[in-house]
């Protein structure tokens, strides 16, 4: 098996034409800044990379074949992010009217089995998924969250941990360390809420981006290593795999 039959952001029709597809996958990032050490589509390049992981294991160790999509590259951010440099917010309107032509083109070529893989913590599609749900009821779309999917602790030691720290400059290491730049990065300082029930998320508002960060970044990330950041994402890969195998062989009821 080579990548192109199942990463589309390097196959060719030639590759594709005669081979039937049990299930798409779609990651989908944000342009932002990561901390000063990390590329803007860090929330590209990451989901994109495990999902063709686990679609790989998925062909090779119980056949079932996936089409891993090139990402979408822009998310939804909060205040005080759009306004530095080249960071593109995305409505989440026009998020979903993406989300629907995509839908539309992979329906109306047969597709009926869709992953959205998310890399970005803002993109929500919960609420998208169940407008399309009406539209499309034969059409099984499911979201999932790359950095949620197993629990950080024990692989990493920053306490906190959560835009272009240890755990995301690890995995990101791991995969691309010719673009992970260690030694510029900022040491990541965040400023809670001063209504401590935010910070316990009894409730919920926007972080102003500007006032709750110094470099872009929320968590050390200086602790960071690409071998931290293969021990963790293996656990991840093993159960992606798991979700795109049982995916493509069952209905949700």
């Amino acid at each position: 098996m080579e990548q192109r039959e199942i990463d589309l952001s390097i196959s060719c029709y030639g590759k594709v034409k005669g081979l039937k597809y049990d299930v798409v996958i779609l990651p989908w990032g944000a342009t932002e800044p990561h901390n000063l050490h990390l590329p803007y589509l860090t929330d590209c390049l990451i989901p994109h990379d495990i999902a063709v992981d686990a679609a790989r294991k998925a062909l090779c160790e119980h056949g079932v074949r996936c089409m891993v999509m090139p990402p979408v590259g822009f998310g939804a951010h909060n205040p005080g992010q759009r306004e530095l440099p080249f960071c593109i917010h995305t409505r989440y309107s026009t998020q979903q009217a993406i989300l629907e032509d995509i839908v539309a083109s992979l329906y109306a070529q047969g597709t009926r089995k869709l992953i959205i893989l998310s890399g970005h913590g803002g993109n929500n599609f919960k609420g998208m998924i169940r407008d399309l749900a009406f539209i499309y009821p034969d059409f099984l779309i499911i979201a999932a969250d790359w950095f949620s999917i197993v629990p950080l602790k024990g692989y990493f030691e920053a306490p906190v941990d959560d835009h272009a720290g240890e755990s995301e400059t690890s995995v990101m290491m791991h995969y691309h360390p010719e673009l992970v730049n260690l030694s510029e990065a900022g040491p990541g300082d965040a400023k809670p809420f001063a209504i401590p029930s935010l910070n316990e998320k009894v409730g919920w508002a926007p972080r102003h981006w500007d006032k709750a960060t110094v470099d872009s970044g929320v968590g050390d990330p200086r602790k960071a290593s690409a071998d931290k950041g293969q021990r963790y994402i293996t656990p991840v890969i093993e159960k992606l795999t798991k979700l795109f195998v049982e995916t493509a062989r069952n209905s949700l009821y």
